[in-house]
């Protein structure tokens, strides 16, 4: 059963049909979240509301975009919604992250060298917490997500050309910031 299919049998009254759709994408949504939020509860919260909204918005999902992208904005918006109101201004990288990085097989040397992956990854993620959100967003969906620029347009209702410059942006801030850590060495 396609997720159009889902939709229409959750809208006609199985709601038990949802759980399919939060099944699929529950661990997707809740890392985006945790790109965003500080805590894991945060994160953990904010995927749940987006659930929600979404449950609750399903009568008027119009098949024009994905239902991955209406989730996706809906999350995002959620997020930011609830950095606003809890005055979060951090972003930390999620556990699964952290966890699929453990895995990949090392090809550093020496114990030297690792150290100082180590510090260029806590380099990065300071770096990444001290942009704006605006910035984080893009670059969290373009380099992390993987998501299309046309995607990322459609998850956070701005144009094509708006995406490509904010990500331009965000590359260029987050370059100056990682310079610094490095004259800094």
């Amino acid at each position: 059963m396609n997720e159009i299919e889902i939709i229409e049998k959750v809208n006609k009254g199985d709601t038990s049909a949802f759980e399919t759709l939060v099944q699929k994408y529950e661990s997707r949504i809740y890392t985006l979240c945790r790109y965003m939020l500080k805590s894991p509860q945060d994160a953990e919260d904010a995927a749940q509301d987006t659930f929600v909204k979404a449950f609750q918005g399903l009568k008027h999902f119009t098949p024009t975009s994905t239902f991955y992208t209406w989730l996706y904005r809906i999350a995002v918006n959620t997020c930011l919604d609830f950095k606003r109101k809890t005055s979060l201004q951090s972003f930390y990288f999620s556990a699964d992250a952290r966890n699929k990085l453990d895995m990949v097989p090392s090809k550093i040397p020496s114990p030297e060298s690792a150290y100082a992956a180590k510090e260029s990854i806590h380099a990065l993620r300071a770096a990444l917490n001290s942009i704006s959100d605006k910035l984080r967003v893009v670059i969290v969906l373009k380099e992390i997500e993987g998501l299309p620029y046309e995607e990322i347009a459609k998850v956070l209702d701005v144009s094509v050309g708006t995406v490509k410059s904010r990500i331009s942006r965000a590359r260029e801030e987050l370059r100056k910031i990682m310079e610094k850590f490095a004259e800094q060495k």
